[in-house]
């Protein structure tokens, strides 16, 4: 299969000049301890096990386990574990990961890959502690109760109550559910189960043949009729319109399809997510410093926000393409964001916002919610690049199974 490089890489390398600095790891890795040492410090006292998600109007705000975020913090606390190899980050990981054991349990909707996978799934490979390959089988049982046989998709999210209630869909299915497939893969694995990845594998195959457009860029909504598998729609929920490309959507796929050619090692993954980058960075909307728009199509660009939670996905899964395929172009461009995202602009000076690392950040526009704010998943997704690019520049790779 022929790759298209040449024209991507050479973008690229006139955008970024292929440079990189060699002590922003550890300047980030410094300035991480300070602010996550306060934030932690918030979310424990008193001896409780709070979970930060965002810092807004001068207050933390805190969210449930339930709450599709909920695993990231203790994520962030297991990278920083991994970047620095203190105890105390894995004690407080371990504390922060073990609050979510119900979850294992919740089929309330799509996100238990996300809240055990970034919580459970990093405590498992850098702790090996006993219980946690059951929760991450469990968790992916849980998942596969929205499976639909019959159209080969996991359901992402509920129709019977809530906004989502309100749109007449029957099987709404969103590009973020490409990033829960990696704990079904896991699961796979763990337990020598193949239905894990045999659902995880259908999903991805159903998401290739209906969710892209001839650019490759996503729709962010699929509604599927689930008894026929018939595509019934194509929507936003997060983004300008229906037709529009979403930031956070098309990292999401971005990070989704590298991470499926991990576990499956089908060319076609590789292809689709190497389209995606190039759809990306050949995008006239994107800004020279590589953070994009909240959407690529948002109307009032340049007086949009950044979403900087975006930008941290993308150079994380950057970095894991860069893996796969060893085109210097990719590494070129995740180091340009992760440099970006280490200037004041974006990271926040110490003993500010809230303790989180990154500001800029875009949760839902349409929805009112987590406008121009840090988010959890952001600093999650920045630290994961931080230790890829660490693993890479170590001659090690930056992502095992």
């Amino acid at each position: 299969m022929k790759r298209n490089f040449v024209l991507l890489c050479g973008l690229l390398c006139a955008l970024v000049g292929c440079t990189k600095s060699a002590n922003i790891i550890e300047e980030n890795v410094a300035n991480a301890e300070v602010q996550l040492s306060a934030l932690l410090a918030a979310c424990e006292e008193e001896g409780q096990v709070r979970i930060p998600s965002t810092y807004r109007d001068e207050k933390l705000r805190f969210v449930s386990p339930r709450d599709w975020t909920s695993g990231f913090f203790a994520g962030s606390l297991w990278y920083m574990y991994e970047l620095t190899r203190d105890e105390k980050w894995a004690e407080a990981a371990q504390r922060h990961t073990e609050n979510l054991h119900e979850i294992q349990y919740f089929t309330g909707h799509h996100d238990v890959g996300f809240m055990i996978g970034s919580s459970y799934g990093n405590g498992r490979k850098l702790k090996h502690i006993e219980g946690y390959d059951t929760v991450i089988v469990n968790a992916a049982k849980a998942l596969c109760t929205r499976y639909r046989p019959d159209a080969g998709v996991l359901q992402s999210w509920n129709v019977d109550s809530g906004w989502q209630s309100k749109k007449g869909w029957m099987c709404p299915v969103i590009i973020d559910n490409m990033m829960n497939l990696e704990l079904l893969f896991k699961a796979s694995l763990i337990s020598g189960d193949e239905s894990f990845r045999n659902v995880a594998i259908s999903h991805a195959d159903r998401i290739l043949e209906h969710h892209y457009r001839p650019d490759y860029s996503t729709w962010h909504v699929v509604d599927y009729d689930p008894a026929t598998g018939a595509v019934r729609g194509k929507y936003t929920a997060q983004g300008a319109s229906d037709d529009s490309a979403w930031a956070r959507g098309q990292a999401w796929s971005l990070y989704g399809y590298t991470m499926t050619y991990r576990y499956v090692r089908d060319a076609k993954y590789l292809q689709q997510a190497e389209n995606i980058a190039k759809f990306i960075f050949s995008h006239p909307n994107l800004p020279a410093d590589l953070v994009p728009y909240w959407d690529y199509n948002a109307p009032n660009i340049p007086n949009e926000p950044r979403d900087v939670s975006s930008a941290a996905i993308v150079a994380s899964a950057l970095y894991e393409l860069y893996g796969h395929t060893l085109n210097e172009g990719y590494r070129a461009l995740a180091d340009k964001i992760v440099e970006s995202l280490s200037q004041p602009a974006y990271r926040a000076a110490q003993g500010a916002n809230g303790g989180f690392l990154l500001m800029h950040s875009v949760g839902s526009i349409p929805h009112n919610s987590n406008i121009d704010v840090p988010l959890n998943y952001a600093d999650y997704y920045f630290l994961e690049a931080l230790v890829r690019k660490s693993c890479i520049e170590l001659g090690v790779p930056a992502v095992v199974l």
